[in-house]
C-alpha cells in the first residue's frame, strides 16, 4: 500500500518560501526505502511558483495572498491532482503538512495572516478525507502508522 506525503515533508523545496519541512523519522524512512511513498505538492502541481507568496484560506473557501490575489483556482487545480494521485497508486492514506491552506487536516491560518489558527481542514486535505482517504500530518506520525499497520492487516485477509 501506498502514502500520500507532502513533498515538502520529505526535503523537497517547494514551500511557498522556497523551503522545505524535512521530516526526519525512521518509519518515514523505511517506507521511503520500501517505495510505499508518493509525493506531492498540490501548490506546484496547481501551477503555483516556487517561492511564491504566503497564501491563506479564507471563511468562504477562497484563498488568497496576504496581497489579496485570488489563488483559488490553482489550490483547486493541485488537490484533483493529489486526488487522481492517490487513486492512481491506491493510496488510502496521506500524511500532509499540518496548517496549510492546501494540506493542513486540523486547522489552518484563519486568512488574516495573523498568524492565528482556527480549526479547519486544506483544500487537499479535504477533497482526499471526502474520498475516504484518512488525512493525518506530520505532528501525527504514531497514528498514521498505527492506520497504516490496521489497513495493511485488513488488505491481507
Amino acid at each position: 500500500m501506498h502514502i500520500l506525503v507532502s513533498a515538502c515533508l520529505l526535503g523537497h523545496k517547494v514551500r511557498y518560501d522556497g523551503q522545505d519541512n524535512f521530516l526526519d523519522h525512521p518509519w518515514i524512512k523505511e517506507l521511503h526505502t520500501q517505495g510505499r511513498l508518493v509525493t506531492i505538492c498540490p501548490e506546484v502541481a496547481g501551477g503555483l511558483a516556487t517561492p511564491r507568496p504566503a497564501a491563506e484560506r479564507q471563511r468562504d473557501g477562497r484563498v488568497l495572498t496576504k496581497e489579496g490575489f485570488d489563488v483559488t483556482e490553482a489550490f483547486a487545480d493541485g488537490a484533483q491532482k493529489a486526488l487522481m494521485l492517490a487513486r492512481s497508486v491506491d493510496a488510502r492514506l496521506a500524511i500532509l503538512k499540518a496548517r496549510s491552506p492546501s494540506c493542513g487536516n486540523q486547522d489552518i491560518y484563519d486568512g488574516t495572516f495573523t498568524k492565528r489558527r482556527v480549526p479547519g481542514m486544506g483544500g487537499t486535505a479535504e477533497l482526499l478525507c471526502a474520498h475516504g482517504v484518512l488525512i493525518f500530518n506530520e505532528e501525527e506520525i504514531e497514528e498514521a502508522r498505527r492506520a497504516y499497520d490496521e489497513l495493511t492487516h485488513a488488505l491481507r485477509k
